[in-house]
């Protein structure tokens, strides 16, 4: 599988597989009675839309969710990840976790990517084992640990300078990834919108995106569905296509390289639109 890909050609787009029951876009794939095979419909479904990326996830992480024990995480994904592995898809395989745990466990079942929420800061031993295997490792910047949640989104989450604190920390989970071994094409950064950010707050960093480019890696960009969108709008995540599809061409403009979102169809064509307009391809 080809893992590392020609960023500032185009846009890549990341299909989300979550192997939750309570995923807060109702999309949660271990409510069915086979979620293995329900993830590889959805997965097959999202491949002819035209996904790069197939990213799996077996914890929420919305806000106020409840986590679940590393064994659970792995009870949930890995017989999803081991189907997707021998069904040869043509996609990137990615996992979402920040345990060290099950993102070994992952790499060993043939994943590609570790999506890390906590940016290599929760788990002190996931740097190692990601270093360890050589794939990019996305880091996402997250303060939901000092945000208070209500009602699906976070309030009263304090910044010093939003963009300068977001961009100092990021460039932590950085350095704890050069210091593990990670290797600098290796690194993805994500600037976490909805981790502990309220509604402003997203809506700002949204709009100064260029600004986490500026640091100098390929971002990922994941506002689908999210709370930000159904607060400005007033609608719920079956209705927030149009505000991702928004979200997602703002993003682009300012320098995205990878657009998680649950909605791929959609999203792949306003991804290739919005590169016509600002790629010429």
């Amino acid at each position: 599988m080809k893992t590392r890909l020609e960023f500032g050609k185009r846009t890549y787009v990341m299909g989300i597989l979550n192997i939750t029951p309570d995923s807060f876009s109702g999309d949660g794939l271990s409510v069915s009675n086979d979620p293995v095979s329900a993830a590889l419909r959805q997965a097959e479904a999202f491949i002819k839309a035209g996904t790069d990326i197939l990213d799996v996830g077996g914890e929420s992480t919305r806000p106020g969710s409840v986590s679940v024990s590393a064994e659970e995480e792995l009870a949930r994904i890995l017989p999803v990840i081991k189907a997707l592995v021998a069904a040869n898809l043509p996609t990137i395989l990615s996992v979402d976790t920040y345990r060290a745990s099950t993102a070994l466990a992952a790499i060993q079942a043939g994943v590609d990517w570790v999506n890390d929420v906590w940016g290599l800061q929760a788990d002190p031993d996931i740097a190692g084992v990601c270093a360890q295997a050589n794939i990019p490792v996305i880091l996402m910047h997250n303060r939901s640990k000092a945000g208070r949640a209500v009602l699906g989104h976070f309030v009263d989450v304090d910044y010093d300078n939003l963009l300068e604190d977001i961009q100092r920390e990021l460039l932590v989970s950085v350095t704890i990834a050069l210091t593990a071994g990670i290797k600098d094409e290796n690194i993805i950064l994500d600037p976490g919108i909805g981790f502990g950010k309220t509604v402003d707050q997203n809506l700002e960093l949204l709009n100064r995106l260029n600004e986490i480019k500026a640091l100098g890696y390929p971002v990922l960009l994941g506002p689908s569905r999210k709370s930000f969108i159904g607060y400005t709008l007033d609608l719920p995540p079956e209705d927030r296509v149009e505000g991702t599809a928004a979200a997602v061409t703002v993003g682009i403009t300012r320098g995205a390289d990878i657009i998680r979102v649950h909605d791929v169809a959609q999203m792949v064509r306003v991804a290739r639109m919005t590169d016509a307009i600002v790629r010429g391809k």
